[in-house]
Order: C-alpha cells, then sequence, then structure tokens
C-alpha cells in the first residue's frame, strides 16, 4: 500500500526532525550551507586578549554606519556571525538577557564558557522541535573570565561548540582556516594577531579593503571587550599594507 512507501531523500529534507536513513538531520546540513553562505568572519585568541573580525560589504547606498555585524554580550564577552543577520540578532537578544538575568543573581559576570553554552542550548533546541528551523548561523564568541583567561569559542546551527586558539566561519572559511594555521603561534600578541586577521580577510577579499568594509572586535587585556571604530580599524590596514 502507499503508505509504506519509504520516503524519498528530498522528502527527509524538509523535516526537520526526521533522520534520513544514513542518520543525517538534512535541515541542519543546509543551516551550515547558509553559514557558507555568509561573510567571512574570523577569530583569533592572543596571550593577552582576542580578536574577532568580519567583512561588512554593503551595498552604495547603505549607511555602512548603521550595520553592526558585531556585538557586545556583556562588558567581557562579544560574539561576530556569518549567516542570516536577523537570526544573529535573536540569539545576541537572548544572550544579552540570560547575562544579566546571571549578574542579578549572583552579582558578578558571567562566565564566557557558561554563556556559550547557554546560547548553544537554544541552538540545539532549534533542531529538536517542530514548527521550527536551525538558526543560519554560526557564532565566534571571545570573552575573557574571572581567572584571568582569554578564550574563544564557536557555536554552529546544530548547538556544537568549541573552544579554539583561532577559527573561521562563513564563505572563504576553508582557505581562510589553512591561512591562520600557518600563521599562528601560541605566544601570538594582540596587536599581531588584530595584523593577522586583517591579513586573513584580506587573502579572500575582492576589491580594496577599507575600514568601512571590515569590521574588528578585541577583548583587551584588561578582559575588556570593544569594537575597533572605523578609525582605529584604518590605522591597523594601514599597518599591514
Amino acid at each position: 500500500p502507499a503508505h509504506n512507501k519509504p520516503l524519498t531523500m528530498s522528502e527527509y529534507s524538509f523535516s526537520l526532525t526526521t533522520f534520513s536513513p544514513s542518520g543525517k538531520l538534512v535541515q541542519i546540513e543546509y543551516a551550515l550551507h547558509a553559514v557558507s553562505e555568509g561573510s567571512t568572519s574570523l577569530g583569533i585568541k592572543a596571550q593577552n586578549g582576542v580578536v574577532i573580525a568580519t567583512e561588512k560589504k554593503l551595498p552604495t547606498l547603505v549607511d555602512e554606519s548603521s550595520v553592526h555585524k558585531i556585538a557586545e554580550l556583556t562588558e567581557n564577552i562579544g560574539c561576530v556571525y556569518s549567516g542570516i543577520g536577523a537570526d544573529f540578532r535573536c540569539l545576541v537578544t537572548k544572550g544579552r538577557k540570560h547575562a544579566q538575568a546571571y549578574y542579578r543573581l549572583w552579582k558578578q559576570p558571567i562566565p564566557t564558557g557558561m554563556l556559550v553554552r547557554y546560547l548553544a542550548q537554544v541552538m540545539q533546541e532549534f533542531t529538536q522541535s517542530g514548527g521550527v528551523r536551525p538558526f543560519g548561523v554560526s557564532l565566534l564568541v571571545a570573552g575573557h573570565d574571572e581567572h584571568g583567561k582569554h578564550m574563544l569559542y564557536q557555536v554552529d546551527p546544530s548547538g556544537s561548540y568549541w573552544a579554539w586558539k583561532a577559527s573561521a566561519i562563513g564563505k572563504n572559511f576553508i582557505n581562510a582556516k589553512t591561512f591562520l594555521e600557518k600563521r599562528y603561534n601560541n605566544d601570538i600578541e594582540l596587536e599581531d594577531a588584530i595584523h593577522t586577521s586583517i591579513l586573513t580577510l584580506k587573502e579572500g577579499y575582492e576589491g580594496k579593503m577599507m575600514e568601512k568594509n571590515i569590521e574588528i572586535g578585541i577583548v583587551d587585556a584588561a578582559g575588556r571587550f570593544k569594537v575597533l571604530s572605523p578609525q582605529e580599524v584604518g590605522l591597523y590596514i594601514g599597518e599591514v599594507e
């Protein structure tokens, strides 16, 4: 009878919660495709800080000062994404609320690992219920903990997360990761890491790189997160040219 017919591959691909015979959840794979269609982003953990950076290519008539691809979650933690911007905005809002609730309860800033685990949990929940779709973003989260450790995490649409020394996501991530592997060493200082992040983005960059079309955020030696101004980014671009 017709109802005993096995599902075709394309029918599995529409159901989020049904495994295909090969053990895949195809919608999560498609979410990763959305990420790899997004702008290249990367993060580097240095001895005395962390840097996250991304391309910010916009149509000519858009006011670039109104578009922010790197977001502050707390005074010590910031993140960048590749993929769908609106999904990122939703995760940033949830992350900020969770961080504030933690602060209200314990009167101290949330540890980076704990906030990352919360965001990963939110993303995982969107892979396991009907009527929703996975988030079409991967995140790179940079932070500093009360133990004095600088941290860099990557979170994927499946809800998986890892701590990295350096990582890249988005359109050119394979080449960017290869470039980072060649350039990275455990003793790298924050200034060098900023230069390396610009050089890595430059590898796959089409056209002339200017301060208005890349964005850089840092966690400094004191553990404070900040997004660099276009003027500061321009100075760093000048130093690597």
